[in-house]
């Protein structure tokens, strides 16, 4: 059955409508269907009256449903049933990811929400190929944040990662060591990134790593690693700078914050490569 992510806040809701939190609702109830939803499930996919299909918001879990009228703008399903499947990672992950350009970032940002990352922070560095103007970071945070739902409705997982807004990695790292790390995302997650799920955001690491170029005398594994795995539901940060690399003074505040140089294998690692291997590697390490 196509699944499709139902939230909240609809960017494209020219009548306003309150769209409920679906664990509001009772099974049996009538729920009016969002437009992105209408738009790809009753248009392009050309769907009936009495097809069934399911719907997540992100706050847990998933529901079924069976559509239930269709017109013009508008379509509504009833609630069959409600699912209790969460294919959440075992390791809460968030990304410091310096932006890269075009389809290497969604690359980065698709790939890394099948691997189930939960929160990626877009960065800006001295080396970075990406500097978005202010006018321009509403309409690519909603793109990203958009690229990483799509991931969630093929792949199955059911809490959206958080697309947060960038900002340079000098003052990511700053409000890191302060533990001011308050999130700017997307308004189509606002609501959803209030839900006690994120609120480890906020919180400090159980471990900081930050994805390293090869080099002599660097570990392969940082020492705490397997200790941090070992622990229920680990928190671990991870900073992946762009294709030239993070600059030395760059390098030197990460190091001074807490972050530990990983060395995954032998070879330089593209920007959009890197989160899907270190993501993959400590899923395979946590097992």
């Amino acid at each position: 059955m196509r699944r499709f992510f139902y939230t909240i806040t609809d960017d494209n809701n020219p009548s306003e409508t309150n769209y409920p939190q679906l664990s509001t609702l009772p099974i049996g109830a009538s729920v009016e269907l969002t437009e992105n939803i209408v738009h790809h499930w009753c248009r392009v996919l050309r769907a009936n009256i009495g097809d069934k299909g399911i719907l997540f918001d992100g706050f847990g879990g998933e529901y079924q449903v069976q559509l239930n009228t269709i017109s013009k703008k508008h379509a509504t399903v009833t609630l069959l049933a409600h699912i209790e499947a969460d294919r959440s990672a075992a390791v809460l992950t968030k990304i410091g990811l310096v932006m890269s350009r075009g389809e290497r970032m969604d690359y980065a940002i698709q790939k890394s929400t099948e691997l189930g990352v939960t929160a990626i922070q877009l960065l800006s560095s001295h080396h970075g190929e990406v500097n978005l103007k202010p006018a321009q970071v509403e309409k690519k945070l909603a793109h990203w944040q958009q690229v990483a739902i799509a991931a969630c409705e093929q792949c199955g997982l059911n809490r959206p990662p958080l697309i947060v807004a960038p900002v340079s990695i000098n003052d990511w790292l700053n409000k890191t060591a302060s533990s001011d790390i308050a999130m700017a995302v997307s308004p189509m997650v606002s609501e959803l990134s209030q839900d006690t799920y994120y609120q480890v955001l906020q919180q400090p690491a159980d471990l900081r790593l930050q994805l390293s170029v090869p080099a002599a005398g660097q570990p392969a594994m940082p020492e705490a690693l397997p200790a941090v795995l070992k622990q229920p539901s680990p928190y671990i940060e991870l900073l992946i700078g762009p294709e030239g690399g993070l600059s030395a003074d760059e390098c030197a505040q990460a190091a001074d914050v807490g972050f530990a140089p990983w060395q995954i294998g032998l070879r330089v690692l593209r920007t959009e490569t890197a989160p899907v291997v270190a993501l993959a590697t400590l899923h395979a390490l946590s097992q």
